[in-house]
């Protein structure tokens, strides 16, 4: 008995055991939560196949722990794996803190519980119940009505995939409340920890605004309101973002201050663990679980905890260690991006710990590559220089003053609009370097296998150089291979051998995206928007949706957009994305520009020779494409009277846009012209107003195209509009049903369209 306790200790700290086992629980988590493929599916067991091989023959005298392992793991997965189920019914009840909650213009939204599983809960608030929540105790509501759907997926290629950050809290649903009794709960130990937590929210919005996102960002790890989306934008497009995140940067500083502070105080080792240890509870809390956080306290904590009991463990091992804990807890930790990254940062930390700090920042940023370029399709080449710079001024001027701030406020608030008027120019310089993009490369969206190739690669590369290897040769080889790699997918990316047309899921809108092969040539017909009811300020859409998509394919220029006419699901966010995209060229329908509320968009964002005005008849010929302006006739406003209407054609097929032109604008464009078009966009969103059964009869489509919002408040398309359809036997797709709509074609490739949403099976 005691030589197997001996073994059993023995091999469980000899190096390698903790971090193949995370490696291989890491892997079985994707197999079960992100694998969707086929292809994905095998590959993924291939190498948890490997990685269970490795671990029986490096330590068989563990098997049964291992098998005891994989088996809980495999029972916890399936366990996990069960869905919500919500249903409003009279007794339901849902719950929530306060504290977690997002307000704006009276609509919360906030992830609640209800009967052992969460939801996602929105709803408008009356003034009374906003002064209810206000309180910062427990919320309980109830007698409830509303309208319970899923959680959406992204419709959009580069989109933001809302349903699976949600999966990954085990939320797969989400409720609209349209009327909802609230119901406030006092007393426990955990609703007196939100209520601290919500009263220090309000504490901190009372600050100046740049200290108030520090403070929040810094604190409780998150933005304390859209507004300051730039602030996060620049410090994204340097490649510096991970130092506004609660990560283990944060954990050194905390434990090297409150350490030295008990040195100083005479306090023992272990007394001086067990103030960290209630330090990083009490942060991990505020910053409401923040994996980044929680991964660098956990090793800190257990590194102390083998160093109180003189045990000695692989520092691979102690990361290996605090993944596998980390996952027990969340065994969806890996789909969280931030996990992913700090993971990866993490090892990387170990892989090049030999090399200098310059070379070392080089390694990692390299390291990382693969994962920010399938994340977020974009990166740096100066950011090693631009660490240099940012991370001493936030260390040594952001987080002294943002908490020196937490100590003066009340005492004298003139103190703090003095260090607001300093952060104020570091982040006016921080602006200016972003905004000037030197260095940035959209490199666009590499897919999966590619990310995992390079990935392991770099890893493989990293550990020879990190270790001094005497195969140089080897070394270049590998260089060699991971360069020639990257260049090959960004001209696979930069010069597709494919073109396009694109209709963008913008919601209730227009933006159609047409690209020419090899060369490429992008243009745009309408760039999408929110129809504004309530006079309040709209986020820009095409933040969340077209900026995406165009970063993803590697796209930072537009050679021309076409703007069919001024309302604002069509032109609403130009200004927005004439902000981020470089643009050579605007065409509009003639006298559009004397539009006041259209002038608005583009004032300061445009140049007068880059605008070109059209009326019928005119053609603008482009490489490789031309486009023949068929509508208006006489210059108008911008009405859907006046809409720009142009038809050109590629790869023998022939395409007819017309915006909103009504039927009346349709039947005067086919008294002029004799026109045939394959693939046609419905005029006015499948609008009763537009698609005339004449003009349909006269173009013959093969196909035709709507654009319109999901459950939008127009009902497009309508009824009458589709009948016309069928009785014409005219096959239709919306990007309601089917997200956005690709058309490629190609000189190697027959042309085809598919759908981003898969079919739904009923």
């Amino acid at each position: 008995m005691l030589r197997l306790k001996t073994n059993w200790k023995f091999d469980i700290l000899r190096p390698g055991f903790f971090l193949l086992l995370a490696l291989l629980l890491i892997n079985l988590s994707f197999l079960e939560y992100q694998c969707y493929t086929f292809v994905q599916k095998c590959t993924c067991l291939l190498i948890v196949f490997y990685l269970g091989f490795l671990l029986l023959c490096k330590f068989n005298s563990l098997k049964w722990l291992i098998f005891i392992i994989l088996l809980a793991t495999i029972f916890g997965f399936h366990s996990d794996m069960s869905k919500t189920n919500f249903a409003l019914k009279p007794n339901t009840a849902i719950t929530f803190f306060p504290d977690k909650m997002k307000i704006s213009d009276d609509w919360f939204t906030v992830e609640g519980q209800t009967a052992g599983s969460k939801i996602l809960v929105s709803g408008k608030l009356s003034s009374s119940q906003l002064k209810q929540l206000n309180y910062g105790y427990k919320v309980i509501l109830h007698d409830l009505s509303g309208e319970v759907n899923p959680i959406e997926p992204a419709s959009n290629y580069g989109e933001f995939d809302q349903q699976k950050y949600y999966r990954s809290k085990k939320i797969t649903q989400q409720v609209n409340l349209t009327s909802f009794k609230i119901q406030i709960k006092k007393g426990g130990l955990a609703n007196y920890l939100h209520y601290w937590r919500f009263q220090l929210k309000k504490f901190l919005q009372k600050f100046p605004p740049i200290l108030s996102f520090f403070s929040n960002e810094l604190i409780l790890g998150e933005s304390p309101d859209q507004k300051f989306q730039t602030i996060l934008n620049n410090y994204r497009d340097l490649g510096v973002i991970h130092i506004l995140s609660i990560s283990g940067l944060h954990v050194g500083i905390y434990t090297l201050v409150i350490s030295t502070v008990c040195y100083y105080c005479k306090l023992t080792e272990k007394e001086t663990f067990i103030f960290c240890l209630f330090i990083l509870l009490v942060g991990i809390f505020l910053s409401n679980g923040q994996a980044g956080f929680i991964r660098a306290s956990l090793t800190y904590i257990l590194r102390q905890i083998f160093s109180l009991h003189k045990l000695k463990i692989n520092k691979a091992d102690l990361l290996g260690l605090t993944a596998v804990l980390h996952m027990s807890v969340n065994p969806r930790l890996m789909m969280n991006t931030g996990a992913l990254l700090s993971y990866t940062l993490a090892m990387g930390l170990e892989m090049t710990k030999n090399l200098s700090k310059f070379r070392q920042s080089w390694a990692l940023n390299i390291l990382l590559l693969p994962l920010l370029l399938f994340h977020f399709f974009q990166f740096n080449l100066l950011t090693v220089f631009f660490n240099l710079l940012v991370v001493p001024y936030f260390n040594w001027v952001v987080m002294p003053l943002t908490f020196f701030n937490l100590i003066i406020f009340n005492i004298s608030p003139r103190c703090s609009y003095f260090l607001e008027k300093i952060l104020e120019q570091g982040e006016k310089v921080i602006a200016k370097v972003s905004n000037s993009k030197i260095g940035l490369l959209t490199f666009g969206k590499i897919n999966w296998w590619q990310c995992l190739f390079l990935l392991l690669l770099t890893a493989i590369l990293l550990m020879l150089i990190n270790e001094k290897s005497k195969s140089q040769k080897l070394i270049r080889h590998l260089f060699k291979l991971a360069f020639i790699m990257y260049g090959l997918i960004f001209l696979t990316i930069h010069f597709p051998l494919k073109g396009q047309v694109t209709f963008i899921d913008v919601g209730q809108g227009d933006s159609i995206l047409i690209s020419t092969p090899i060369f490429r040539r992008v243009y745009l017909i309408d760039v999408g928007g929110k129809l504004n009811f309530n006079g309040k300020k709209i986020t820009p859409q095409i933040n969340k949706i077209t900026v995406p998509f165009l970063k993803a394919q590697g796209i930072n220029k537009i050679d021309g957009i076409f703007l069919s006419h001024q309302d604002a699901d069509h032109v609403g966010d130009l200004r927005p994305l004439l902000s981020q995209i470089r643009v050579k060229k605007l065409y509009m329908a003639e006298g559009l520009i004397r539009n006041p509320s259209f002038c608005k968009r583009i004032t300061g964002r445009i140049q007068k020779g880059q605008i070109v005005q059209l009326l019928a008849g005119e053609t603008i010929n482009e490489p490789q494409i031309s486009f023949k302006v068929v509508y208006p006739f006489k210059p108008g406003i911008g009405k859907n009277e006046d809409s720009l209407s142009l038809l050109f054609r590629l790869a023998n097929k022939s395409w007819l846009f017309t915006g909103d032109l009504g039927q009346k604008g349709e039947l005067e464009i086919l008294s002029r012209y004799h026109l045939h078009a394959d693939y046609f966009k419905l005029g006015h969103h499948g609008s009763r107003t537009a698609s005339n059964k004449e003009f349909l009869q006269a173009l013959q489509p093969e196909r035709v195209f709507i654009s319109a919002g999901r459950k939008n408040r127009f009902g497009h398309p309508h009824p009458e509009t589709i009948a016309t359809l069928r009785s014409q036997h005219i096959p239709w797709a919306s990007t309601q049903n089917c997200g956005m709509i690709t058309w490629n074609y190609g000189v190697l490739i027959k042309p085809k369209f598919k759908r981003f949403l898969p079919v739904i099976k009923k």
